[in-house]
């Protein structure tokens, strides 16, 4: 009969693990190096300002140049994340601490601007006239108009693209 202290002869397999106790622990790795936790804070705050640079849109006329370069930091963002957590893989070390969120807000940051610059794309004569009118509007009438024209000339090229 084996005891305990036994070790297991070489060729035999090990003891089935029970399904009530919890696995063995993991050994714990090495922390990142760290020009990977600069690598993945870079990250993070590339995303980070790719979002804040979509809330920033005062001038319409600029708005689509802004959308284009929070797409472009965000790609970046992504790239610099996912390429930290691999190198981290390859050296067997952790993952570096802000990689998993720079790659989910670079990843947002990106579908984001691309859902944007793609809008602006299709409905870039309505909105250049729309940003035209609302320059011009001095009176919230005048830019209730301009809203209401842009809002007709939108839903005019949605029928149009969806007839096709």
């Amino acid at each position: 009969m084996a005891r305990l202290t036994d070790r297991p002869q070489p060729g035999s397999k090990p003891p089935s693990r029970s399904p009530i106790l919890a696995p063995p622990p993991r050994p714990q790795l090495p922390p990142a190096a760290p020009a990977l936790q600069q690598r993945a804070t870079a990250a993070l705050i590339l995303a980070a300002l790719s979002l804040i640079a979509m809330i920033w849109g005062s001038n319409l006329q600029r708005t689509v140049y802004v959308v284009a370069v929070s797409l472009v930091v965000a790609l970046v963002g992504l790239v610099l994340a996912i390429s930290a957590m691999k190198a981290a893989k390859r050296a067997g070390t952790r993952r570096p601490r802000a990689a998993i969120a720079g790659v989910l807000l670079s990843a947002v940051g990106a579908l984001f601007s691309a859902v944007a610059l793609t809008g602006f794309l299709v409905f870039w004569s309505q909105y250049m006239q729309y940003a035209n009118c609302m320059n011009g509007a001095t009176t919230v009438a005048t830019q209730n108009a301009c809203q209401t024209q842009f809002q007709n000339s939108v839903g005019n090229k949605i029928s149009v693209l969806g007839s096709r």
